[in-house]
């Protein structure tokens, strides 16, 4: 993320709140992230190792990391519309 909020979109309201938005997500992001590691590690680093239980944890807090991720990308894609990769 090089790029930078266009200057006739600079101090609108809605940046700051898209901003405070990202920065939540990636706190959440972040958490289920350490939730994860934690789960596998209880279970000797491997999901094939969970009981079924653990295993539906697991995916659950999968699922819901991957969609918080791409909340996070299209957070991204309009805070920095000109960093679009090619």
């Amino acid at each position: 993320m090089t790029g930078s909020v266009p200057p006739e979109d600079k101090g609108k309201p809605a940046d700051v709140e898209r901003v405070q938005e990202y920065q939540r997500l990636v706190l959440e992001y972040e958490a289920l992230d350490e939730e994860i590691d934690a789960l596998i590690a209880q279970h000797h680093g491997a999901t094939e190792y969970m009981p079924d239980e653990a295993y539906q944890r697991y995916r659950e807090l999968a699922n819901h990391r991957d969609y918080v991720y791409n909340q996070m990308k299209r957070l991204e894609r309009e805070i920095f519309p000109d960093d679009e990769m090619p």
